[in-house]
């Protein structure tokens, strides 16, 4: 049993149950960072700020990007708010306005998403090229992200 693209129709099921995890983590990670954009004060205001807004535009467009994939498997994005709540693995920031607590629960976040994405990989592995190599491009991209802020921490 197939699905319209041509995969197992149980293994896209599956795939697409865990694309809405990594989705839901992605929109709270993605709020979190405009609420860091929009309340940074002090120190490497300018430079967080605008750090901030490229990571969060970038986060829009994965967004985007996997509630896509889900639908090309053939099954439904979850798109409340509340489902997020409940599924998400990163949980809301409450007044965060110290840059370096901001890019700590960035890091803290993005090994969610990593975490996630590499399961993701493992299990596409075999069939499913279109989710695998999503997966692959942003696992590439955000641990080049994690060494940055990370440096930017100095650890």
């Amino acid at each position: 049993m197939t699905n319209r693209i041509g995969l197992n129709s149980e293994k896209s099921k599956e795939l697409a149950e865990l694309l809405n995890d990594l989705l839901a983590n992605y929109s709270m990670f993605y709020q979190n960072v405009r609420g860091y954009h929009w309340n940074i004060k002090g120190e490497k205001f300018f430079e967080l700020h605008l750090k901030f807004e490229e990571l969060y535009n970038d986060l829009f467009l994965k967004i985007d990007e996997v509630a896509e994939r889900i639908l090309t498997l053939g099954h439904t994005p979850q798109h409340k708010f509340s489902d997020y709540a409940d599924t998400s693995q990163i949980k809301e920031s409450s007044s965060v306005n110290d840059g370096y607590k901001a890019v700590e629960n960035i890091l803290d976040s993005f090994k969610t998403l990593l975490i996630k994405q590499r399961h993701l990989l493992s299990l596409s592995a075999d069939d499913d090229e279109g989710t695998n190599a999503q997966m692959s491009d942003y696992i590439r991209e955000q641990e080049k992200l994690v060494w940055m802020y990370s440096a930017f921490l100095n650890k």
